[in-house]
């Protein structure tokens, strides 16, 4: 596996997948200087989330996280950033660095790409009817024409991303093996959803 350093952006309920798109507005300090830092360099960002219960300022971070390429990137005049970050591939932190700059970094180690992009027609079946309770549920409008052209990667990673599941729930299915297993646990998320009336956002133990 490749090793790499990687400058990091801790962010709780924010995923992403190989291939997908995460818009981020970048208003601290230190991550403006992070992005910064990124744009003279490679572009590249470590997107991961930060292990609940930790030190907010310096929180203690789940292993697994995705490597995100800045595709579109807007400065503005204020010193703030609007950036759509682009899914390049997960890696897993093998040590934090020790480093003079005000943004966090990490060497880690790219994880190879899923070989199986594919669902079974009852999988895909299945997650669609459960995603079309889910954003009923919870009043969102979908349009399920274009939902339905996209392919299988794109329609779980992309349901995955969006979902209000709680951090816990979400670091779970980043670190689903393959396309199968996420969508798998996704629909049994939606599922768990569906039995609590009123609550907003899935707790997974």
């Amino acid at each position: 596996m490749t090793r790499t350093r990687l400058s990091i952006f801790p962010l709780p309920g924010a995923l992403l997948f190989p291939g997908m798109h995460l818009p981020l507005h970048i208003f601290e300090p230190r991550y403006r200087a992070m992005v910064s830092d990124a744009m003279a360099r490679d572009r590249r960002i470590g997107m991961i989330q930060p292990r609940p219960d930790s030190d907010p300022q310096d929180p203690d971070l789940f292993d697994i996280g995705c490597v995100g390429r800045i595709a579109e990137f807007e400065a503005m005049e204020d010193g703030r950033y609007n950036l759509i970050l682009e899914g390049v591939a997960l890696f897993r932190v093998t040590d934090e660095l020790d480093v003079s700059t005000a943004f966090r970094q990490v060497e880690a180690e790219l994880l190879p790409v899923e070989d199986d992009q594919t669902l079974a027609l009852g999988e895909r079946s299945s997650l669609e009817l459960e995603s079309k309770r889910f954003a009923e549920a919870l009043g969102y409008a979908v349009d399920w024409e274009s939902v339905g052209r996209l392919d299988d990667a794109a329609l779980v990673n992309g349901v995955a991303q969006i979902a209000p599941f709680d951090v816990a729930a979400k670091q779970a299915l980043l670190e689903s093996k393959g396309i199968s297993a996420r969508c798998e646990l996704l629909v049994q998320l939606m599922q768990f959803f569906g039995r609590h009336d009123g609550d907003e956002r899935v707790t997974l133990q």
